[in-house]
């Protein structure tokens, strides 16, 4: 491959392409390079040579088919208490070697308040069957974690990156309507379907990256490239299919020093009980948040209930948005009754696996009875 080809953020190609790319693709798409030139306005051609050239640099972080994890395995926003001195060696195991935990992150807060003393922060995936506490309680024993808190989510509201369409957000942008509630309704899967998930979900390398890109994965999966698509919209149709997506880089500094972003702030709301999903549909129409969830924060985090996440490269414009939302809510008549803001920090970003035959081969090499694993 030539080394001429475009790959900073701020190209005028590369801003049409990653506009689309990054969070446009909804559900199962047959072609989704023909989707995205469509979109875009790029030609396809441009589309295959710009995304594989972004991959290969390091702008493009992953390319893959995400799923709706929280239709597949039971999912949790966990807080961990981890002595200073354990911090970071506990971070990088759960990072390293623990394949069910996504984000790993290392969050703040600007004073000392409820919850402050939870610094690690993760998100986990436990396969259907297996146990989250159980999970967490090894957890715990690997990494020296004195106790943890699980925050699963009762509805989402916002799922989607979208980090150079973002950019330029002034604050109080909203939807005209309330952000859409999604279900975390688990969805059973059969043999097939699971044949075809597997390749489906993985992210792919830069000379895969073409019009035909689900071939190779329907022969992995030993059906049928026809049989491969039908298996996938259907599962599209059952909620388990999230987007196809472009993921940038906007943890680390890019290879050309540029910065997707600079600070992830998570945002807390605790609204009275029963109003939890009018007030994420309020919180999750800003165009700002690129997650929005009910979640249940309990005592160690003043009852918080609604969060949402938000990244930007400007701290105080952070601020300003969330101020916005803050506002809006009271106009809506909502009472907050506890708000804050956690920041993060150190933080890896991969999939959380999801897969059921991967999760007892993991018990295994642990030393752990899958078995014992089991709700």
């Amino acid at each position: 491959m030539t080394t001429d080809i475009p790959v900073a953020l701020d190209d005028p190609i590369n801003r049409q392409i990653l506009a689309v790319s990054e969070d446009r693709i909804a559900g199962f798409c047959a072609d989704p390079i023909a989707q995205i030139a469509r979109q875009s306005g790029v030609e396809s051609s441009i589309v295959i040579e710009r995304i594989a050239a972004m991959l290969r640099s390091g702008h493009i972080r992953r390319v893959r088919q995400t799923l709706l994890a929280t239709s597949l395995a039971q999912g949790s926003l966990v807080a961990w208490v981890v002595s200073p001195e354990k911090l970071n060696s506990a971070f990088d195991w759960m990072f390293r070697c623990d394949p069910f935990s996504g984000h790993v992150v290392i969050r703040s807060t600007d004073s000392a308040v409820a919850g402050s003393k939870y610094r690690l922060w993760t998100t986990l995936k436990v396969p259907q069957g297996f146990s989250m506490e159980k999970h967490c309680q090894h957890l715990c024993r690997q990494t020296g974690a004195e106790r943890f808190r699980l925050m699963p989510a009762k509805r989402l509201f916002v799922l989607g990156v979208g980090h150079v369409r973002r950019k330029g957000i002034e604050p109080g942008s909203k939807a005209d309507e309330p952000a859409e509630v999604i279900d975390t309704e688990i969805v059973q899967l059969s043999d097939l379907d699971w044949r075809v998930l597997i390749p489906l979900k993985r992210e792919f390398a830069p000379e895969e990256i073409s019009h035909n890109l689900w071939e190779k994965r329907a022969a992995e999966a030993g059906v049928s490239i026809g049989e491969f698509c039908r298996v996938a919209e259907d599962l599209n149709r059952r909620g388990v299919i999230g987007r196809f997506s472009t993921f940038l880089e906007h943890v680390k500094p890019l290879s050309d020093g540029q910065r997707v972003t600079r600070f992830n702030a998570l945002f807390h709301w605790a609204v009275p009980p029963g109003r939890e999903i009018e007030a994420g549909q309020q919180v999750g129409r800003f165009h700002i948040m690129t997650h929005a969830y009910w979640r249940e924060g309990g005592p160690e985090f003043n009852h918080v209930n609604v969060m949402g996440v938000a990244h930007g490269t400007d701290k105080d414009l952070l601020l300003a948005h969330k101020s916005a939302i803050d506002k809006h809510l009271a106009d809506q008549g909502i009472a907050v009754s506890y708000t804050n803001v956690f920041w993060g920090g150190r933080s890896e970003i991969k999939p959380s696996e999801i897969s059921p035959f991967e999760y007892q081969s993991w018990c295994q090499s642990q030393g752990l009875d899958p078995q014992a694993m089991r709700t």
